[in-house]
């Protein structure tokens, strides 16, 4: 028999159990309800360390919040664009002059943007000479969506309104249907005060307003595809046989250039959301997306579930990597770069974002446009006029350089291609090679191909093996089977037209090109981490292997 005492003492121990219980109950609800609702801005993320999970993970929330608030490439760089300058960053016209600025300033940090969706950000420092090279990073910002048509209208099916969109990068498949679409991008507006056209940025989330509807499987044949994307894949917007009179268009919207080529209820909800009437509009760039918000999943939360991964993964880990240089050399009041026994401060470290990757990067927007070799070429201008300048010569102009300049600032400089790779699909793990199936929560992983659709060399691989000893980070590999058809990126046309040394990696990802994909929930952290390395340490590493 148990005295009383000792049951009591029992009785208190299991209502002090109970009692521990609904609290961890109750802060797991509160995590659940919080943890993806939380906003976190970038900046806040730069003074802690990337050596533990949660710090590393805080990343991710901050992705998280990008992706949502960002849902096209306008908006990302926009976005970007506000960071930077927040970060201490100047913003440079494309159309004007740099000499003059960066004279003034040499040893600075600046960016571009070119019609607004691509940004080139980079870092240089006072001491820096041609023969230092470039450590730069290159990643594509644009993602699969599908683009409002130019006449997007399309005749009433018994009251139901059809939206006309074309795909961008092979979408309209089975994984857009049924899903809650938003509409966002970019529209010209006339301003009634100026005369002048000006442009203004829309994003319907957290509404959706299209759904790509199922044909339910009773119907047979027809409902199992494969589906006309012309017909058969078209967004529904609305019905409106219940009010006739909304159809009407008023003498002021009358006067707008886009009325018969869209619906004027649409003309009509875009306005509302740029504050604007219908008749100041001018021209339209929407993409429909999928308004769902990203994630955490999995029982320990080990993924990151989230729509266009591909690549806005890499671009904002790479951008925030160099931000993150920037702040942290600032803090420790350290030259960036001081190996090989320079006089410090001679850097020059650059992160181009580029778009139309996913239609083959052949625009002035696009990696083959040479956003990034119009940029180092005008550095290499600016710093040749100082050398001239300190030398009582009285020239000064943009193009006061040679090819053999950029010929052997090319020579000297390592260019990651960072576009995110293939996470093994566990349900088909016999497409994958073995020992080149990237896991989650691991490290990048190097991109190679024997066929050159990667430009990683042998080179290549061991100078991303040896940064990762150096910054303590894992590298994984991917490469396809013989019998399986490799995918492109943009390495191999910077590598060709640059003649550096370029080297293709990326965040793994699963189910690639899906409306919605997973990362490992630490992904997004390691790929800062490793970038972060990269920059501090590529010209030490490049340096040890020669002429190679």
């Amino acid at each position: 028999m148990l005295s009383n005492e000792v049951k009591s003492q029992q009785e208190l121990i299991k209502s002090l159990q109970e009692t521990i219980s609904l609290l961890s109950l109750n802060k797991d609800e509160t995590f659940i309800q919080k943890r993806n609702t939380t906003d976190y801005d970038e900046l806040e993320t730069y003074h802690l360390s990337l050596q533990n999970e949660v710090n590393l993970k805080r990343y991710s929330k901050a992705f998280i919040e990008f992706q949502y608030k960002n849902p096209t490439t306008y908006h990302v760089v926009e976005h970007f664009r506000n960071l930077l300058i927040r970060a201490g960053f100047t913003q440079l016209d494309e159309k004007k002059n740099w000499s003059t600025t960066i004279k003034n300033s040499i040893g600075g940090d600046y960016f571009t943007i070119r019609n607004g969706t691509s940004i080139c950000a980079f870092r240089v420092g006072k001491n820096w000479i041609q023969s230092n090279g470039v450590g730069a990073i290159n990643c594509h910002i644009d993602a699969l969506t599908a683009k409002l048509k130019p006449a997007s209208i399309k005749d009433d099916i018994e009251g139901f309104q059809l939206l006309g969109v074309a795909p961008y990068g092979g979408t309209l498949n089975d994984v857009w249907f049924d899903r809650d679409l938003g509409i966002a991008g970019r529209i010209l507006v006339r301003d009634p005060q100026s005369n002048k056209i000006i442009s203004k940025l829309i994003n319907s989330a957290p509404h959706p307003i299209a759904k790509i509807p199922t044909l339910a499987p009773h119907f047979g044949q027809p409902a199992v595809g494969p589906f006309d994307k012309e017909d058969e894949a078209v967004p529904v917007i609305g019905f409106s046989d219940c009010h006739p009179k909304d159809n009407e268009i008023s003498e002021d919207e009358s006067k707008c250039p886009l009325v018969g080529k869209h619906s004027i209820h649409l003309l009509r909800y875009i306005s509302k959301l740029a504050n604007v009437k219908v008749s100041q509009l001018v021209q339209l760039d929407l993409d429909l997306f999928d308004v769902q918000k990203g994630t955490f999943g999995g029982l320990k939360d080990e993924f990151l579930f989230a729509p266009r991964l591909d690549d806005r993964l890499c671009s904002f880990a790479a951008m925030n990597a160099l931000i993150r240089r920037k702040l942290k050399c600032e803090e420790n009041s350290i030259p960036p770069n001081t190996t090989l026994g320079g006089q410090g401060d001679d850097h020059f470290e650059i992160v181009t974002l580029y778009d139309n990757e996913e239609v083959g990067s052949l625009t002035r927007q696009g990696a083959k446009g040479g956003l990034m070799e119009s940029v180092i070429n005008r550095v290499v201008s600016a710093q040749r006029n100082i050398d001239i300048i300190n030398s009582f010569d009285d020239s000064f102009n943009e193009c006061n350089f040679n090819t053999a300049d950029i010929h052997q600032l090319y020579a000297n400089s390592v260019i990651l291609s960072a576009d995110v790779n293939h996470m093994l699909n566990p349900n088909f793990k016999n497409v994958y090679m073995k020992n080149h199936s990237p896991k989650p929560n691991v490290g990048v992983t190097l991109s190679l191909d024997p066929n050159a659709h990667m430009a990683t060399d042998v080179v290549g691989v061991t100078i991303c093996e040896e940064l990762a000893r150096i910054n303590n980070d894992k590298i994984q590999y991917f490469q396809i089977k013989n019998n399986s058809r490799s995918g492109g990126t943009i390495g191999p046309s910077i590598a060709s037209q640059t003649g550096a040394r370029t080297i293709d990696l990326g965040i793994p990802q699963m189910a690639m090109h899906s409306i919605r994909a997973t990362t490992g929930s630490l992904d997004v952290g390691l790929g800062v981490k490793f970038f972060f390395g990269f920059f501090r340490n590529w010209r030490e590493v490049n340096a040890s292997f020669g002429d190679l």
